[in-house]
């Protein structure tokens, strides 16, 4: 006995017929579909790559943190000022703090007042602190000149009782102070040279004479017998100009044993604004181009308390005249 499909039952309706533009675009939906869920040839798409490692974690601050720094009122002292930072957030008491330097003797030390000083939160106090001996022998260089700062808080400050961190110095001040001291030191084995506090000045006069006294050591039996010095130029200050009436030396040669020797620079006002004398720090600090024991560089001659007053009152004339 065989098995008979029933018959298919038409539609209701009748039979439906399929548009071609319908069928055209199921097709395309199909394709597309097709083409997003698989890679070439139907490949599956490879996963994403894995993450990599976070981040480190950055280093906590430590509770106080130090710099070096100067003030320019303090170039010609050779005191620097230690930046201490507090970084807690409650106030911490310092009762010492020294630097420690391989570019100088010894430790810096800040010469605490009793009880010490409070640093408030956040905040940075300046210390002042005067320079030792400097370390000049070529072979003592250090091939990092670092400066740490060691420093001791008061008991109940909140940050323990202190420690020793690396002092930050973007300014190069110890490495500059360092230079500066060991070619002065070299220039003052061969000869003092320093400022007379005598200024001429003839009244109503725009321009007035300074007076540079160079004394060389002794030449026999010294130490210096052989060593000598040449003095290349002169450069003028924020404050004070060459006056070319009575110009200013230039390669001028000192040994051990000459004669003394008395230059006379003519000078004349370098700015008449009204900040020049209010604002000076550095503008009486007379800078000479120098080399000494196999230093070039600049020596800074310090006018002195009288002379820098007498040419303060010259500057404020003559600039009142012009």
């Amino acid at each position: 006995m065989g098995y008979r499909s029933a018959p298919l039952r038409p539609l209701a309706g009748g039979p439906r017929s399929v548009r071609p533009g319908r069928l055209a675009a199921a097709a395309a939906a199909l394709a597309l579909t097709v083409s997003c869920g698989a890679g070439p040839s139907g490949a599956v798409a490879p996963p994403a790559p894995a993450a990599g490692p976070p981040p480190a974690a950055a280093a906590p601050v430590a509770p106080v943190t130090a710099g070096i720094n100067q003030l320019r009122d303090n170039y010609s002292r050779q005191i620097i000022a230690v930046q201490l930072t507090n970084n807690t957030a409650g106030p911490v008491t310092v009762l010492s703090a020294a630097v420690a330097s391989p570019l100088f003797a010894g430790t810096i030390e800040w010469q605490a007042a009793p009880g010490g000083t409070e640093l408030p939160p956040g905040q940075t106090k300046i210390l002042p602190a005067q320079l030792r001996t400097p370390v000049c022998s070529p072979r003592a260089t250090p091939t990092d000149p670092g400066a740490t700062v060691a420093f001791r808080l008061a008991d109940g400050s909140g940050a323990g009782p202190g420690g020793t961190v690396r002092a930050t110095d973007p300014y190069g001040v110890m490495s500059r102070n360092n230079t500066e001291m060991c070619l002065a030191q070299a220039v003052a084995e061969v000869a003092d040279i320093r400022l007379l506090p005598e200024l001429e000045a003839a009244a109503g006069a725009h321009s007035a004479v300074l007076t540079l006294s160079i004394t060389p050591r002794p030449g026999a039996g010294s130490p210096a017998a052989t060593q000598s010095l040449t003095l290349a130029r002169i450069d003028g200050t924020t404050l004070l100009d060459e006056d070319p009436e009575v110009p200013w030396p230039r390669s001028v040669s000192v040994r051990a044993g000459d004669s003394a020797l008395r230059v006379r620079l003519g000078i004349r006002p370098a700015r008449c604004d009204p900040h020049a004398i209010a604002d000076d720090k550095v503008g009486t600090l007379l800078p000479l181009r120098v080399s000494a024991g196999g230093r070039d560089g600049i020596l800074k001659i310090d006018a002195g308390a009288l002379l820098r007053g007498r040419l303060y009152d010259f500057l404020t004339t003559a600039c009142g005249r012009q």
